[in-house]
């Protein structure tokens, strides 16, 4: 049996012209992916390209998003080479900035206004990352920096490399946040030790530690919404 090459489809069935004539949101996966990836190669059509794709990642997008070049191109699909990576990996990165826009207040009163923020930034990671936020006066976010990266259980943040951030933005608060790619949201001993330590730490530059945030694929932790930054 002869296959047909995509072009040869009927065009309500071709997934640009189904974009245009019904929108996005009535495409699947496999063909929002093949409008990134636009061709396939002699033999495999974009969409059995994105097919095979799609199945490595087990048709999770959470997971894809969390593939940096090295790794799309670690999988060895044939037709899936470096330029086609970089536009898969810089499409996946604008969704990522997108959800972090889409669920972002300026102003933080409490850990939920920032806390779906901090997900969309870091639950998708597949290494335990640290991260600091600083705020004015007015609670109002100046900088969202990553401090450190470990291995899958855990990383190590060094108090100093955090209050100097603090310091270099003009802070006169903080939330630290670090994700759990395990998906447990309950903090370790070291944790918990780390947040005490760096917010002495900050007092004695009259810098408050308003939270510290745990994130994940099952959702937050906020040790002050839990009580344990008294």
């Amino acid at each position: 049996m002869v296959k047909l090459k995509i072009k040869d489809w009927a065009p309500a069935e071709q997934p640009r012209q189904k974009l245009l004539l019904k929108g996005a949101e009535a495409l699947t996966d496999t063909e929002l992916l093949a409008i990134l990836i636009n061709n396939g190669t002699p033999g495999k059509n974009v969409m059995e390209l994105c097919r095979e794709l799609l199945s490595h990642v087990h048709h999770d997008l959470s997971l894809l998003a969390s593939l940096s070049v090295k790794d799309l191109q670690k999988l060895q699909i044939k037709g899936l080479g470096e330029a086609k990576a970089i536009a898969l990996a810089a499409a996946l990165e604008l969704g990522i900035r997108r959800n972090m826009a889409a669920s972002f207040r300026p102003r933080v009163k409490q850990s939920a206004d920032i806390a779906h923020y901090l997900r969309a930034r870091l639950e998708h990671r597949k290494k335990e990352a640290f991260a600091v936020v600083c705020l004015n006066n007015s609670n109002k976010i100046l900088r969202f920096e990553i401090v450190s990266e470990g291995g899958v259980t855990g990383t190590v943040a060094d108090p100093r490399v955090v209050l100097k951030k603090a310091l270099e933005y003009d802070a006169t608060s903080i939330i630290l946040c670090h994700n759990h790619p395990s998906g447990n949201l309950r903090p370790s001993t070291a944790d918990e030790t780390l947040t005490q330590k760096i917010k002495a730490a900050a007092a004695c530059l009259d810098i408050r530690l308003l939270d510290h945030i745990i994130v994940s694929n099952e959702g937050y932790f906020s040790f002050a919404d839990e009580g344990l930054l008294r």
